[in-house]
């Protein structure tokens, strides 16, 4: 049910920005205390606070009128920050050439985490620049920020 919850909230976020700046990067119904329902847009120059209300208030008055989600939940419209994990095709395009910190969930060539700059990633590997790690070993991918 939640794969189905963040497949038809993504449906409606694509109508609602249609013909706007804004992007979606990625949508999830997820457990911790309570449910909450994330989603995270963006957009040239960055996303701002009355971006997330408006986007928020839209959402919002959708899903109080459509029987999607039984039961209470947290709905949250966000930035997916500056270290913003990549999890789709077109991230790992858009984001080729930068750096990028890489969590493994097994160590591979004797280590679980690596920090390189990004290819690309097709069906069997993600590659950067010096290094091709299968990708069923991959847990997350997110940008490298410099302190």
């Amino acid at each position: 049910m939640v794969k189905e919850i963040e497949a038809r909230v993504e449906e409606l976020m694509l109508e609602i920005i249609a013909g706007t700046e804004f992007e979606l990067v990625d949508v999830e119904y997820v457990i911790e205390r309570d449910w909450y329902l994330r989603v995270f847009m963006d957009k040239a120059g960055g996303i701002d606070l009355d971006d997330c209300q408006q986007l928020s208030e839209k959402l919002g008055k959708i899903l109080d009128h459509e029987p999607l989600i039984d039961g209470p939940y947290i709905l949250e419209v966000s930035s997916p920050g500056i270290d913003r994990v990549l999890k789709k095709d077109r991230d790992f395009v858009r984001e080729a050439g930068k750096a990028v910190d890489v969590t493994l969930y097994a160590p591979f060539n004797g280590e679980k985490k690596f920090t390189g700059i990004l290819v690309g990633r097709d069906k069997t590997s993600l590659k950067l620049e010096d290094l091709e790690i299968p990708r069923e070993k991959v847990a997350q991918v997110r940008l490298h920020i410099d302190f």
